[in-house]
């Protein structure tokens, strides 16, 4: 996650600070016009009090319309839905450590004393107190069952559940899913709990009003309003992101508490917020509730979440490696790794091929192709339409189930040999194949696009190279403006699109 995108989560015994945050909910008034009895047409007469409109006939003004729905109060839908919404207190595991004040470097001089006598005043190794961490729940089933976030219940040794009437509860972990940061929890109530659903349709639209309500600094049961910023943001947190942006006030301890919409349906369930000051700057983010329910229903089954699984790095497909690969669009995904024994490459995927489309749905993106994957049942056969070499093809794949650990590959190194003036590259041949970076020119295009010293060139165009003379033959039959690398290090591998300055 990036460095201001942060988790809506405080910690109570850390800070007592509250911000004065105000909230403002702007109403649009309808703007009513009168025509006179010899006026014309009310649109010949708006035309002809707009100097600047086109011809009524082809003109492409967009016209106001008077708000229909427009909330005069969110009290209403408040009254329904708060009594599901929960404030969810965590004691933390703690770790022993060194006692206050004896935190010593490695190496120093009175390290073995305290090591084998403690510290004065019966210091030494003590375990450090437990930490106390809050969030925000809400309650999807009247037996007792919160939905709440991953990172608020993460490390916890007890939890404990505060009603909005102030009666409290024990709560224990059912399962989490720390890919989209939700965790639920399952209390024992004497009595049916009111409790709140997800909404059935994704139907929510950029400017619609939504409510959030929550735990923010320990306060408890508050309320905001806004409306919907943006849908489909991607902030870095994990391969699955998603999110819904709001500009309702979230702060810390909002994590995990529900956003709804004007009829009660919950839309979202807030994650983090994007804050350079650690308080609200009006950029918070809710997971989509079509993404939610099918997490928790998951976890409610069988404790964890089981995801398909194809065995590739992907990236997207910019403009400059769509120029290179002759497409029209940067859309789709490229293949940039193939992981061996995967069931991509049981099933023919090459590295370099174009994820277009599976089972017949278009794929926008890297990302489409990421959740579309693990939208499915490992063992599941899916069609992947691919562009290959320049050709459309179809290719059957079975998936499988998400691993634990990813796979790492390894740099690799080699000696100082020939350059490639045209991309600003010294490079010499690999001991195993490839071509290696040896230096990067800090002004050029590569550097700022992140070729680093110890990259190793597997493939130019789409064909394999193993040294630096027959990469240049590559780039000289190419006949193309940009030439299409793929680079292997530490992290994997993927393509980076270079121009050809003499090209």
């Amino acid at each position: 996650m990036t460095d201001h995108v942060k988790n809506a989560k405080t910690t109570s015994a850390k800070s007592k600070a509250v911000r004065p945050i105000a909230l403002a909910a702007a109403l649009a008034a309808a703007g009513i016009v009168g025509y006179g009895a010899g006026s014309t047409s009310p649109d010949i007469a708006r035309a002809a009090s707009n100097p600047f409109a086109e011809n009524r006939q082809e003109s492409t003004e967009i016209e106001p319309v008077a708000p229909s729905n427009a909330p005069a109060s969110f009290a209403d839908v408040v009254e329904r839905v708060g009594p599901a919404v929960v404030s969810v207190r965590v004691t933390q595991k703690a770790e022993a450590g060194p006692a206050a004040g004896m935190d010593l470097p490695p190496g120093h001089p009175l390290e073995r004393f305290f090591k084998e006598f403690g510290a004065p005043n019966g210091g030494g190794n003590q375990p450090a107190p437990k930490r106390q961490a809050q969030g925000s729940g809400f309650f999807i089933s009247s037996d007792g069952y919160v939905v709440t976030n991953n990172h608020v219940v993460e490390g916890g040794e007890e939890i404990v559940i505060a009603l909005s009437s102030g009666d409290e509860l024990k709560a224990k972990i059912v399962g989490t899913d720390p890919k989209t940061d939700l965790a639920l929890l399952k209390t024992e109530p004497e009595k049916a709990m009111p409790y709140v659903a997800f909404a059935q349709e994704d139907n929510l639209r950029i400017g619609d009003w939504v409510v959030a309500v929550g735990n923010p600094f320990g306060l408890g049961g508050t309320v905001t309003s806004g409306i919907v910023s943006a849908r489909g943001r991607d902030i870095g947190a994990g391969p699955y992101d998603d999110f819904i942006q709001i500009d309702a006030s979230i702060n810390r301890g909002n994590s995990g508490g529900p956003t709804f919409d004007l009829a009660g349906n919950v839309v979202g369930v807030n994650t983090a917020i994007f804050s350079p000051s650690g308080g609200s700057v009006g950029i918070g983010f809710a997971i989509p509730a079509n993404v939610a329910q099918d997490v928790i229903a998951d976890l409610k089954e069988h404790g964890s979440v089981t995801r398909g699984w194809l065995g590739v790095s992907i990236q997207p497909v910019t403009p400059e490696i769509a120029e290179s690969l002759g497409l029209e669009e940067g859309e789709g995904a490229l293949v940039a790794d193939v992981m061996k024994g995967s069931p991509a490459d049981k099933s023919g995927l090459e590295t370099g091929d174009v994820i277009l489309a599976i089972d017949g749905k278009k794929m926008k993106d890297a990302r489409d192709v990421s959740r579309a994957v693990a939208g499915y049942d490992p063992g599941t056969e899916v069609n992947f339409e691919l562009l290959r070499e320049g050709d459309e093809q179809d290719v059957e794949v079975v998936l499988g189930e998400f691993p634990e650990e990813p796979r790492q590959v390894a740099a690799r190194e080699g000696a100082p040999a020939g350059k490639v003036g045209e991309l600003g590259l010294a490079l010499t041949s690999g001991p195993d194949g490839g071509v290696v970076v040896q230096g990067v020119d800090p002004q050029s295009e590569a550097a700022a696009k992140g070729v680093r010293p110890g990259d190793v060139i597997v493939k130019v165009n789409g064909r394999t190279v193993s040294n630096p003379g027959e990469l240049e033959t590559r780039i000289e039959e190419s006949g193309k403006s940009s030439v299409l690398l793929l680079l292997r290090n530490e992290s994997g591998q993927h393509f980076v699109a270079l121009s050809l300055k003499d090209a």
